[in-house]
C-alpha cells in the first residue's frame, strides 16, 4: 500500500508485493505496476488488460481518495518495446493505517466515526440500479456461501477440514431460508449498492484531515454491488480480527447512524459472519500452499463465523405459565438481556377489544374476553405480528401462558415457515408462590386471579419440549436458566451490535 515513513522521517525507497501487484515507494509517491498473471478470475497476461486494469483502479478509488489516486503513468527500460502502466498514487504515512493504530492500542472513536461517516456519504450517492440490486439478494447471497461452502469441502478432501462446517451450514441455510422478505426490502430500501468490496484497516489512512480509503476491488463488479452493510461488515470484520471486537461494533453503530440503517442486528452479525468465513476459505487454501500461520488463521476465522451466525440466528422463544407464575416478569428481563422484541398476549388481547392495556377486563374462567373465541383471536394477531418480525430478521418473545398444545402447534408452524429457531420455556413456582403474587398484584395487563388460575391449574396439559424455569427465586437465577435455553453455546456468543437508538446514552 502507498505510505510514507513516520512523520519527521525522510521517506525511505522501498518495493512490496502482492499476488497481482508490484509497488514502488520513491520519494511521496507509489507506482504500482500489474503482474501479468492470469488467476482465473482476473487475466493480467497483456499490456491492453493491465492498462485497463490501472485506469480502472484509478477510476473507481477516486471515488474514495481522489487526491491520493493521481493518476496513470508508464515506464519502460531499455529493452521494453512498450512502456508498462503504472497507477501513481500520493504515498500515504505508514504511521496511521488503521490497522497499526488498532495494534498500538491508540483510541479509535473518533477515528472510527470519520470513516463510517465517510463510507456512509458514498453508499449515499453511489450507483444503484437491477445489475446491482441482483447481488444483493437473497439468492445471490446463498449462491455465495454455497460456492464457499463447495470450496472448503474440496480442500476437506486434501486433509484440510475446517472446524464446525457442518454447523455454519445449517445455520447458514436456515437463516437465509426464512429471509427473503429482509433482503427484498433492503432492495427496496436503496441499500444495495455500488460499493468498495475489500474494506481492510491495512488500507484505511487515518489523515488530520479525515480518512483515506484505498484499495476497492476492481476485477469484478459483481463483487462490489453489496449491501452497504455488507461493505461496512468487512471492516468491522477485520478489526475483530486485530483483536479489537468493541471497536468493531462502535463502527458498524457509526455506520447505522450516519446511513439511517434499519437493519436488524441478525443481519449484521450475518454479513460479519460471511466475512470471515471468506477470510477463513482463503487462509485454509494458503495453509495448503505451505503458509506459515495460515492454518491458525483459519481456525480463529472459522471460530467467529461460527460465533456470529449463533448470534443472528433468528429465535422465537415463548415463555408459557400459569397465571402467577412469573412468566411476564422474566419475558421482560429476557426480551431486555437479548435486545430482541417482546409481545405479550395480554397486551394483545385488550389492544383487540379497544381497552387500555391496565384497565381491567375481569370475567370468570373461560367468559368475557377469555373465552375460546377471543383467546384464539388473540393468540392468531399474536402470532401474525411474530412472522412478520422473525421474516424482517427480528428476533422475538412471545408472554402467554400457551397451556393450549393448538397454539403451540401453530407456532412450530410460524418457526418453520420464517426458519426460525423455536425455543419453549415454562415457568413454575409453588402453589403458595402464585397465590401471593396474584393477591398482591397491582394493576396491570394481566386479568387472572386467584380463583380463574386455579381453574387453569386444575386443566393444565403436558408440555413436555419446554424447558422449566423456576422464578420462585431471585430474577437473575431464572434469566440465567433461560439464557441457557435460548443461548446453549454460553460464552461463545459474538459482541452484540445495536442500532445507534437502541444504545444507551
Amino acid at each position: 500500500m502507498p505510505e510514507v515513513g513516520r512523520r519527521g522521517t525522510p521517506p525511505r525507497a522501498e518495493v512490496c508485493e502482492t499476488h497481482t501487484a508490484i509497488v514502488f515507494f520513491a520519494g511521496d509517491r507509489a507506482y504500482k505496476a500489474k503482474k501479468p498473471v492470469d488467476l482465473g478470475f482476473l487475466d493480467y497476461t497483456t499490456r491492453v488488460a493491465r492498462r485497463d486494469a490501472c485506469e480502472r483502479e484509478v477510476a473507481l478509488n477516486r471515488r474514495f481518495a481522489p487526491d491520493v489516486y493521481l493518476g496513470l503513468g508508464e515506464f519502460s527500460g531499455p529493452d521494453a518495446e512498450t512502456p508498462e502502466p503504472l497507477v501513481v498514487m500520493r504515498r500515504m504515512p505508514a504511521d496511521r493505517r488503521l490497522s497499526s493504530l488498532v495494534r498500538e492500542g491508540v483510541a479509535l472513536d473518533d477515528v472510527l466515526r470519520a470513516v463510517a461517516r465517510r463510507l456512509a456519504a458514498w453508499h449515499a450517492e453511489a450507483p444503484r440500479g437491477p445489475e446491482v440490486d441482483e447481488q444483493g439478494t437473497r439468492d445471490a447471497l446463498l449462491s455465495r456461501w454455497e460456492a464457499g461452502f463447495a470450496q472448503v469441502h474440496a480442500l476437506a478432501g486434501d486433509g484440510f477440514v475446517t472446524e464446525g462446517i457442518t454447523e455454519t451450514e445449517q445455520l447458514v441455510r436456515r437463516y437465509l431460508a426464512g429471509r427473503d422478505q429482509l433482503f427484498a426490502s433492503r432492495i427496496r430500501q436503496g441499500r444495495v449498492v455500488d460499493g468498495h468490496g475489500d474494506l481492510l484497516a491495512e488500507d484505511v489512512f487515518c489523515l488530520d484531515d479525515g480518512p483515506r480509503i484505498l484499495d476497492c476491488l476492481e476485477f469484478d463488479d459483481r463483487l462490489r454491488y453489496v449491501d452497504g452493510l455488507d461493505d461496512a461488515a468487512f471492516l468491522a470484520m477485520d478489526l475483530e480480527q486485530l483483536g479489537a471486537p468493541e471497536a468493531a461494533a462502535y463502527f458498524l453503530a457509526r455506520y447505522g447512524e450516519y446511513s439511517g440503517d434499519p437493519a436488524p442486528a441478525s443481519l449484521w452479525h450475518h454479513y460479519v459472519a460471511y466475512r470471515a468465513f471468506v477470510r477463513a476459505k482463503v487462509s485454509l487454501i494458503q495453509a495448503r500452499q505451505g503458509a506459515p500461520g495460515a492454518r491458525a488463521a483459519s481456525r480463529r476465522l472459522a471460530s467467529a463465523t461460527l460465533r456470529h451466525l449463533r448470534t443472528s440466528a433468528v429465535r422465537l422463544t415463548l415463555v408459557g405459565g400459569l397465571p402467577g407464575s412469573g412468566k411476564s416478569t422474566l419475558s421482560g428481563a429476557l426480551a431486555d438481556r437479548l435486545g430482541v422484541t417482546l409481545l405479550s398476549s395480554d397486551r394483545v388481547r385488550k389492544e383487540l377489544a379497544g381497552i387500555p392495556a391496565e384497565q381491567s377486563a375481569a370475567a370468570g374462567y373461560a367468559e368475557g374476553l377469555y373465552t375460546p373465541e377471543w383467546t384464539a383471536k388473540t393468540y392468531a394477531a399474536l402470532l401474525d405480528r411474530a412472522a412478520a418480525l422473525l421474516a424482517a430478521g427480528e428476533s422475538v418473545v412471545l408472554d402467554a401462558t400457551w397451556t393450549d398444545a393448538a397454539h403451540r402447534a401453530a407456532a412450530r408452524l410460524v418457526a418453520e415457515r420464517t426458519g426460525t429457531e423455536l425455543v419453549a420455556l415454562r415457568c413454575r413456582v409453588p402453589d403458595d408462590v402464585s397465590a401471593a403474587r396474584l393477591r398482591e398484584r397491582g394493576p396491570c395487563p394481566s386479568d387472572a386471579g386467584p380463583d380463574v388460575a386455579a381453574a387453569m391449574s386444575a386443566r393444565e396439559p403436558a408440555w413436555p419440549e419446554a424447558v422449566a424455569v423456576d422464578t420462585s427465586g431471585p430474577l437473575e437465577s431464572a434469566v440465567a436458566r433461560a439464557l441457557a435455553a435460548v443461548q446453549p453455546w454460553g460464552t461463545g456468543q459474538a459482541p452484540v451490535f445495536r442500532r445507534p437508538y437502541m444504545e444507551p446514552d
